[in-house]
């Protein structure tokens, strides 16, 4: 069965994210961002340092209280659900640090993530998440302590789709990964997931190489959506530098209180 698009050809939306409003207790970080994530997306929010990009990815994962706006996915509300109740919502996140149990296994770190699943539902879903990530087999005996950047990126994305997710969070996952590498676990890894049905949003500093891999994109800037276009489109304008930087927006916003960023 097609799926259906909007009338700018993007899928059915599987998370929206509506006018959000969310901050560490003083001023707001992000203030009133709205996005979307289709069904098989991946949709990247991209900016300079300090955009509220990070902000935005808590929020939705439930880290953060938000202040105002709503977080849907499908038709649920799920704004301001805290984080381990998002699993059974269909949320998974990969945060930027601390990704990986480093004590134990591989293999314990992706059981971990399948708690809610009964032992021969964690079994089989082990083997479909080495399916769609062969590198976290050969890794399944190993402490995740002993892994480099990489493979632990990927045993903590593997421990999050142990829970079938929906829409998979990406904060930042190629950090401190080279750009050889950071292309590889793009092109590889995250763009192979969404080819099996999962959403993605992604976060990412490397800005050109996670466009080339997503379907849309959201430029941050000042804690707001400063603009909103397919992948390809964003990588065609004369003016990238520019718009990442939020330079697109100064003019808009000239004469009116810039909000706080961290």
């Amino acid at each position: 069965m097609p799926i259906s698009r909007d009338e700018r050809g993007r899928p059915a939306a599987v998370l929206t994210i509506t006018d959000l409003v969310a901050g560490y207790g003083g001023p707001p970080i992000i203030r009133g961002v709205t996005a979307a994530v289709g069904e098989g997306e991946v949709v990247t929010i991209v900016g300079p340092n300090g955009a509220g990009k990070s902000t935005l990815m808590k929020a939705v994962a439930g880290l953060l209280t938000s202040e105002g706006g709503k977080v849907r996915i499908g038709e649920q509300d799920i704004t301001n659900v805290r984080s381990h109740r998002l699993a059974r919502l269909g949320i998974g996140y990969v945060p930027q640090n601390d990704d990986v149990f480093e004590p134990l296994t591989v293999r314990e770190n992706l059981e971990m993530g399948g708690y809610l699943l009964s032992r021969h539902e964690v079994h089989t879903r082990i083997e479909s998440v080495i399916g769609v990530l062969p590198i976290v087999g050969r890794l399944l005996d190993r402490r995740a302590a002993k892994l480099s950047g990489g493979e632990r990126k990927m045993v903590a994305i593997g421990r999050a789709l142990m829970a079938q997710p929906r829409v998979l969070l990406l904060d930042e996952p190629t950090s401190g990964l080279s750009a050889e590498r950071s292309s590889q676990f793009l092109h590889n890894g995250v763009r192979a997931l969404a080819e099996t049905g999962t959403s993605i949003l992604l976060v990412e500093q490397k800005a050109l190489s996670a466009l080339e891999i997503s379907h849309w994109g959201y430029v941050l800037a000042l804690g707001r959506v400063a603009l909103s276009s397919s992948a390809p489109e964003l990588l065609a304008r004369r003016d990238l530098a520019d718009v990442f930087l939020g330079r697109v927006v100064e003019e808009e916003w000239a004469g009116s209180a810039a909000p706080a960023t961290t």
